[in-house]
């Protein structure tokens, strides 16, 4: 019954790829991957939208991650098991649950209305890792919380502090973990579209940005827009785009996967 499940839950995503590799692999070329869109967006390539992705992707890592694992860190192996912190535990959980297009109203009235950050990848960027947070401080504070607390006494017991125990012993032991939780929620931001919406993401562009204050095309709202808004689209350019798209999130999963394997070669429990 398990195998029947798995097979039942496999196939359609299965085929699901299979359409996309269809219908979009006869737009990707090197001059789709790499030309501004012309023609209303009907003909050229995407490069504006790709490099957005990258960059509201690279930008979301920048702020979030250290943010989501310091916070981990600090619940897991530093804060007391009180009523704040499970107060603070249950907001996590369910600040994971609230829909995107809330954070993109958030990030909206917070980083481009009332700080000025106008419409730009620096507060789309912000609102993503906003949203991305859950996730990961979740995902990471379970890795720690898996490693043996005897790594962490034999660490203290020979000198270390409790910082170096963290840093030398405990980290390195649950980073397969941690990268889970870190790609799984960028993973989320690079696919998401009502967030950039409001703070960062624009209809075209004929250049790329030159600052993270600029707008960007970015590839989830190319997407939307080139499926809504532009009549007479074709088709493969279209799921061309949900090709490109889905391997950007793919490449990045096969970086953490190799990540993780390694990390897990060299652990001792």
């Amino acid at each position: 019954m398990l195998a029947v499940g798995s097979v039942l839950t496999i196939l359609p995503i299965v085929a699901v790829v299979i359409y996309i590799l269809v219908l979009g692999a006869p737009a990707i070329n090197w001059e789709f991957l790499t030309q501004m869109p012309k023609n209303g967006m009907r003909d050229g390539g995407i490069l504006p939208a790709l490099v957005g992705t990258v960059y509201l992707t690279l930008g979301t890592a920048l702020f979030s991650v250290p943010l989501g694992v310091g916070a981990a860190i600090y619940l897991s192996e530093y804060s007391s098991d009180n009523a704040l912190t499970r107060v603070i535990r249950l907001a996590i959980v369910n600040l994971a649950g609230i829909p995107s297009v809330v954070y993109g109203l958030f990030g909206l009235g917070l980083f481009v209305v009332f700080l000025n950050f106008s419409t730009s990848i620096l507060s789309a960027s912000l609102t993503l890792s906003i949203m991305t947070l859950p996730v990961m401080i979740t995902t990471t504070e379970e890795a720690l919380r898996a490693v043996p607390q005897s790594f962490r006494v034999v660490a203290i017991s020979l000198g270390a502090t409790r910082w170096q125990a963290i840093r030398r012993v405990v980290l390195p032991q649950a980073l397969p973990g941690i990268m889970t939780g870190i790609i799984l929620g960028l993973e989320r931001a690079a696919g998401e579209t009502a967030p950039i919406l409001f703070t960062g993401a624009a209809f075209f562009l004929p250049r790329l940005p030159h600052s993270p204050m600029d707008a960007t095309m970015a590839l989830p709202y190319h997407l939307f827009v080139i499926s809504t808004q532009v009549p007479g689209m074709p088709i493969r350019v279209q799921y061309g785009t949900v090709l490109v798209l889905l391997s950007f999130v793919m490449g990045m999963n096969i970086i953490a996967t190799v990540i993780r394997s390694r990390a897990r070669a060299r652990r001792v429990w």
